[in-house]
């Protein structure tokens, strides 16, 4: 059974269920955005943010306006290249959460910005044709 994070009580009747159905489509934004106009998604690839629970082929919600901090997983571009990593602002490197790949620098030739913090990361366990459309890669 499904029930909206607000109610605590068991549903009796199958109108009950239907209605939890409903409202629960209509408030994922509001579960899942912090900022509607700073927002956007992208699509994980690869295997790098496994230990943040971030894998291959998990939708990413990005937000703008949340502020970078250390040890934040972000989104940023790095030399024209989209990446999500583990921000280590004071040493200026990007960390994998997966023991199998190394730290990058951020070097003062590199071209870099933080693009935005990922605030949440969806299990898409059936694949969607739209997931195409976006990506980033951790």
């Amino acid at each position: 059974m499904i029930r909206t994070l607000r109610q605590h009580f068991y549903l009796n009747d199958f109108i009950n269920i239907l209605s939890d159905y409903s409202e629960l489509r209509t408030n994922l934004d509001d579960l899942l955005v912090l900022h509607p106009c700073a927002t956007w998604f992208g699509v994980a690839q690869g295997d790098s943010m496994q230990d943040e629970g971030i894998y291959d082929g998990d939708i990413l919600i990005i937000d703008r306006q949340v502020n970078a901090l250390q040890g934040a997983v972000i989104v940023a571009q790095l030399n024209g290249e989209f990446i999500c990593k583990i921000f280590d602002k004071k040493r200026r490197m990007l960390l994998s959460a997966n023991p199998q790949y190394h730290a990058v620098p951020i070097r003062d030739c590199d071209t870099f910005s933080v693009e935005g913090i990922v605030i949440r990361s969806i299990r898409m366990h059936f694949k969607s044709s739209l997931q195409g459309l976006w990506s980033c890669t951790p």
